[in-house]
């Protein structure tokens, strides 16, 4: 007996050699790779102090790179490099803007989105989900060639099951279709919505966040973008997952605040782009698609004017300038963050945001106060109810300060806002699937259409002038009035901030 005893200590102090060995070798990880030094002190304490609970919450929660996905970038160029010639040979001077010299924020942008701005495009508002989803299903009935959707979330919901009908419905006229969701997003899709829409022919596949060895227990990157594509002539890009409360029939949440754009031109080539390369990574293929640009209907015949030089386009313009960004843990910079703080400094009389979430990295939220200091007009819009407790507890300790910098926070009070809207000065504006938050800065997959054009401009001040009018202003210094007990829970909250 003393002896088995002696056995299972000595295999029981082997084992904890081991761990204690991997928890130094991850420690030292944590060192060489985390994005900043509270982080791998932070971690280091974790992982020396508690191993068994801080080597799981590590290899799950502190990787800031998905490097599987930046390998399989690396891999792909054989494949897509005739893609990529094809589409630079097709997109002549004509369609390219004249914006974005060295040393001017359009080019900042146009680095950042490693693709071009493009012209001869139509932007168009689609707000709220009955417009989104009926423009959507529009175009997927006129489909010709194929379909390409891909969403965050998808539910086997009344919504869901129209879509569900409408790929089916396109797949046996002989369309191409082709269905990609995050795993985690779309963790309550049961196999049976994804097998009927297999057996009647459509290409369905989750995004695979986990796959590869390195990845097994890989959850925290996920794909939040929301694209569909039809023929390569018509896109759509946004806010919306596919689920009923997106279309105000939850009791929960009633009516839902959310925006979508529809997008004609070349710029729809690129949100193209952005789905085959996660579509390669899912499933290490490259479907066939159409690469020839098809410029706007009814053009203009002027060229373009120069950023910052541009005349008011008529209504109905379609010679708009757009850009194309998608962003992710795969870029070499932290894009999306990047993305944020240019286009809150290329602001000179007011940038409004909307956003669900407001848990801001140290240094967007710096550019904001800085913003507003030099005098623009800053104004956070965010919902009043929540979707996700912890961060909707944390986006309290970032409101106004009675001693700060004058942010504006804005609570949206009809329903739940749930839309990704940037508004700048008179100039630009931006709709996406990015969130004001650290998730989306540097562990989502997003997907952000930035308007350099007045007539687009006005149409999304027009509409977050609507929703200002639903909204009560957050007064300087109320979170400090807030119970003890509150504000506790708040502050804790925060501390989750990087992966919230």
């Amino acid at each position: 007996m003393l002896a088995y005893d002696l056995e299972s200590l000595t295999l029981f102090g082997v084992l904890f050699t081991l761990l204690e060995a991997v928890a130094i070798l991850s420690a030292v990880h944590a060192v060489m790779h985390a994005r900043s030094a509270p982080a791998a002190i932070a971690w280091s304490i974790v992982l020396l102090l508690e191993p068994m609970l801080g080597l799981p919450l590590y290899w799950i929660f502190g990787r800031q790179k998905f490097h599987g996905y930046v390998e399989a970038r690396r891999e792909k160029d054989s494949a897509m490099v005739p893609v990529a010639e094809r589409l630079r040979a097709a997109l002549s001077s004509d369609l390219l803007a004249p914006v974005g010299a060295v040393g001017t924020p359009a080019h900042a942008l146009r680095e950042l989105a490693a693709l071009p701005f493009t012209r001869r495009n139509s932007i168009g508002l689609l707000i709220d989900g009955e417009a989104t989803f009926e423009a959507i299903f529009a175009a997927i009935a006129q489909a010709e060639h194929y379909v390409l959707v891909q969403f965050f979330i998808v539910k086997d919901d009344q919504v869901g099951r129209e879509l569900q009908r409408r790929l089916l419905e396109k797949a046996a006229q002989g369309v191409r279709v082709y269905l990609l969701y995050d795993e985690v997003g779309s963790h309550a899709l049961p196999r049976s919505y994804r097998h009927r829409l297999e057996a009647g022919g459509v290409r369905v596949s989750p995004f695979r966040a986990t796959r590869g060895p390195a990845n097994r227990f890989q959850i925290n990157f996920r794909n939040h973008r929301k694209i569909v594509v039809v023929d390569g002539k018509e896109g759509f890009a946004g806010g919306h997952n596919v689920g009923d409360e997106y279309l105000g029939r939850s009791a929960k949440f009633g009516h839902w605040r959310d925006t979508h754009v529809r997008v004609l031109g070349p710029a729809v080539q690129f949100l193209q782009v952005s789905f085959l390369e996660d579509w390669h990574w899912a499933q290490q293929e490259v479907p066939e698609l159409s690469w020839t640009p098809h410029p706007a209907a009814g053009m203009r015949s002027e060229g373009a004017p120069e950023a910052g030089d541009r005349e008011e386009a008529p209504a109905g313009s379609v010679d708009q300038t757009l850009l194309v960004l998608p962003t992710g843990p795969a870029d070499i910079l932290e894009t999306c963050s990047l993305f944020f703080m240019q286009a809150i400094a290329m602001a000179k009389r007011r940038i409004w945001i909307a956003s669900p979430y407001f848990v801001p990295s140290d240094e967007v939220r710096a550019a904001l106060q800085l913003a507003a200091v030099r005098g623009v007009d800053v104004r956070i819009m965010i919902p009043s109810r929540p979707d996700h407790l912890l961060v909707y507890l944390a986006g309290f300790t970032y409101g106004p300060d009675k001693n700060g910098a004058p942010l504006r926070i804005f609570r949206y009070g009809k329903g739940f806002l749930h839309n990704k809207v940037m508004l700048i000065d008179d100039e630009a504006a931006s709709v996406g699937s990015a969130n004001l938050d650290n998730r989306s800065f540097r562990l989502n997959f997003e997907i952000t259409v930035f308007a350099l054009d007045k007539t687009f401009a006005g149409q999304v001040e027009e509409m977050l002038e609507r929703d200002f009018a639903d909204c009560t202003e957050v007064a300087p210094g109320s979170f400090e009035e807030r119970a003890f007990v509150f504000r506790l829970a708040a502050r804790t909250a925060r501390l989750f901030s990087p992966i919230l």
